[in-house]
C-alpha cells in the first residue's frame, strides 16, 4: 500500500513538471533562438578571428541549449501516441542494432534475451526512444568488460521490457528522483540528462510504468505495459492536460 501510494504522488509530482517544463521551455525558447539568429548572421559578415571566435561560442551555446530545450518538450509534451499492435521483441532487436557498436567501443558487450513474439498495445517509435534511453543509461555506468542484457517477456497479463547491468548502482536518493528531469544529485555516469524522464513519460502515457531496482551491484530498469484481454480492449491513450489561456 506504501510503495503504491509513493509511486502515485511520484507520479503527480512529475506531471506537475511536465507542465511547468512545457510552459518554461516555451518561454526560453524564444530568446534563445533570437540570440543565435543573430549571433550566426553577425557570424556570416565578421572577419576579425577573435570575434568570430567569440560569436562561434555564442552560436554554439545557444545550439545546445536549443537542443536541451527539445528534450524538455520531449518530456513535457511527447507527440501525439498512435498506438498499434507491436512485437517489442522485433521492436528491440531493431533498435538494438546500431547500440552494439556504441557498447563495443567502450568494451561492453550488449546482449539481447528476446526468444519468441511478446504483443504490446503502443506507439512503436516512442516506445523505441524510451528503451534507447534505458540501454544508454545502462551502457553509460557500465565499466570496460561488462555486460548489458535486454530482455523481453510477458506475465501476469503484461509485456516487459527490461534492461539489466552490472556497472554504477543508484543509491536510495538517486532511484527516488530518477526520473526527475530537475534532479542534479545524479552519480557520475548514471542518468544524466533527460533519457530517464523521457522514458517515464512515453511509459506512462501509453498506459504502463516504468521502474528501477538497484541492489546488490546489478541495476534493473524495467517498462510495463498492460496487454489487453480481446481485440477492442486496448487501452485509451491519456488526454493531454489543456492549456490555461493566461489572463
Amino acid at each position: 500500500m506504501t510503495d503504491d501510494l509513493d509511486d502515485r504522488l511520484r507520479d503527480a509530482k512529475l506531471a506537475a513538471l511536465a507542465e511547468f517544463a512545457a510552459g518554461a521551455g516555451h518561454e526560453i525558447n524564444n530568446p534563445v533562438a533570437t540570440i543565435l539568429g543573430r549571433a550566426q548572421q553577425l557570424l556570416r559578415h565578421e572577419d576579425d578571428p577573435n570575434r568570430r571566435r567569440a560569436l562561434a561560442t555564442i552560436a554554439s551555446q545557444a545550439l545546445r541549449i536549443r537542443d536541451m530545450i527539445g528534450d524538455l518538450m520531449l518530456f513535457a509534451r511527447p507527440p501525439e501516441a498512435e498506438p498499434v499492435w507491436v512485437d517489442l521483441a522485433s521492436l528491440v532487436q531493431r533498435i538494438s542494432e546500431p547500440l552494439h557498436e556504441l557498447a563495443a567501443e567502450r568494451g561492453i558487450t550488449l546482449r539481447l534475451d528476446a526468444p519468441r513474439p511478446v504483443q504490446a498495445f503502443a506507439d512503436p517509435e516512442q516506445m523505441a526512444v524510451a528503451v534507447v534511453a534505458l540501454i544508454e543509461n545502462a551502457i553509460n555506468a557500465t565499466p570496460a568488460d561488462g555486460t548489458v542484457v535486454i530482455a523481453v517477456s510477458d506475465r501476469d497479463g503484461r509485456s516487459e521490457i527490461s534492461v539489466e547491468d552490472h556497472g554504477v548502482g543508484f543509491t536510495d536518493t538517486d532511484r527516488e528522483h530518477a526520473f526527475d528531469p530537475f534532479y542534479s544529485g545524479r552519480q557520475a555516469g548514471r542518468g544524466l540528462g533527460f533519457g530517464l524522464p523521457k522514458a517515464w513519460r512515453i511509459a506512462t502515457l501509453a498506459g504502463g510504468s516504468i521502474t528501477i531496482d538497484s541492489r546488490d551491484g546489478t541495476t534493473v530498469a524495467r517498462i510495463s505495459l498492460p496487454v489487453p484481454k480481446t481485440a477492442g480492449d486496448e487501452p485509451a491513450v491519456p488526454a493531454k492536460p489543456s492549456r490555461r489561456k493566461r489572463s
